[in-house]
């Protein structure tokens, strides 16, 4: 019998595993704790368990855990983490320092498949969705060394169409008896799957950005081809029904780019689609990789459109690129993966 991986588990699916073999309910809590509060690696260091029930663990069940392959490290402090997965593929995951404030940007997918022009990693096809114990893994591998206050589901992978593992994996984050992670420091980004982002909101509460980066449809059908699925109207419909505590908003995030989507005439209509539910926008200018023509505003453009919305009453923050000098910037997930895999130097 092939043993189930206990990382794949929320702690309602582990309490039904525990007393379906006859066990007591609470003993689930205990080994979700030794897992991720205590980074358990092995059923023999949780020692309020008996002799017997670990044993009994180590026929049916095993616990996953990913080890860095390699670290790179900016000039400005980020490092990105490539894991090496059981099939051979690799993922990538970027730690941001910030006083206090560590984020952890952690990937959903092997590859992607929305094929946004802008970004590195849609250049890299999807292969797989990652399982929920290969979701939460990367937390485990980078929480070992490293201080980790917030959690963004930023990397490798549109999140929202891998829904079923990356729920799991956030209510482990969440939960009191997993990680303890505050809803407040978990945000999840998409590129806009409509009906995805209402059974997120139904499911579980954390932090939703949309990755919106045009303000016209023809803009956004040519830069992100999700949009020729889900248009703009009913993108922003969709923010206005996500279920939102009070004060909190949902981040815009926009790419700009040169010469497509930084004009003052995209400022403006920009305040305008965002009106309707409560917002702040991340303006992130564009990071230039190698065989795409885009470019990067000049800072002119980026501080003129910076000054349209603050003086709209926008909230609004320029984002600074980190780790571009190791391709772990926004967009950039990808970096020597394809050179790992192939042998390539």
């Amino acid at each position: 019998m092939e043993k189930v991986d206990i990382k794949n588990f929320t702690l309602s699916q582990l309490e039904a595993h525990i007393t379906g073999q006859g066990k007591e309910r609470f003993r689930a809590k205990q080994i979700f704790k030794w897992l991720y509060q205590q980074n358990a690696t092995s059923f023999a260091q949780m020692t309020n368990l008996s002799k017997d029930f670990r044993a009994e663990l180590e026929k049916t069940a095993r616990i996953s855990n990913l080890e860095a392959e390699a670290v790179e490290s900016s000039a400005d402090g980020t490092k990105k983490y490539l894991f090496r997965l059981s099939d051979g593929n690799a993922v990538e995951s970027v730690l941001i320092p910030d006083e206090d404030r560590n984020t952890l940007c952690i990937s959903s997918q092997v590859g992607c498949a929305m094929g946004c022009e802008f970004c590195l990693t849609g250049t890299f096809r999807l292969t797989r969705n990652l399982t929920t114990a290969e979701i939460v893994n990367q937390v485990c591998a980078v929480k070992k060394n490293e201080p980790v206050r917030n959690i963004v589901f930023m990397g490798m992978g549109e999140p929202l169409a891998n829904l079923e593992n990356v729920i799991g994996a956030l209510r482990i984050l969440t939960d009191p008896d997993g990680f303890q992670f505050s809803t407040r420091k978990v945000t999840l980004s998409t590129a806009g799957l409509v009906p995805e982002m209402a059974e997120l909101g139904a499911a579980v509460m954390v932090n939703l950005a949309i990755s919106m980066n045009a303000t016209t449809d023809e803009v956004r059908d040519r830069i992100m081809p999700v949009n020729r699925r889900y248009p703009l109207k009913e993108l922003l419909a969709a923010c206005k029904a996500f279920p939102l505590p009070s004060r909190r908003w949902i981040t815009v995030e926009y790419v700009m780019i040169k010469g497509v989507n930084d004009s003052l005439d995209d400022a403006k209509r920009l305040v305008r689609l965002i009106s309707t539910f409560p917002s702040k926008v991340n303006l992130i200018p564009f990071n230039e990789h190698e065989g795409c023509d885009l470019r990067t505003p000049t800072q002119d453009s980026i501080d003129r459109f910076h000054k349209f919305l603050l003086d709209k009453h926008v909230t609004v923050i320029t984002r600074s690129s980190r780790g571009s000098d190791i391709s772990a910037a926004c967009g950039q997930l990808k970096g020597r993966l394809d050179k790992v895999t192939t042998g390539g130097n």
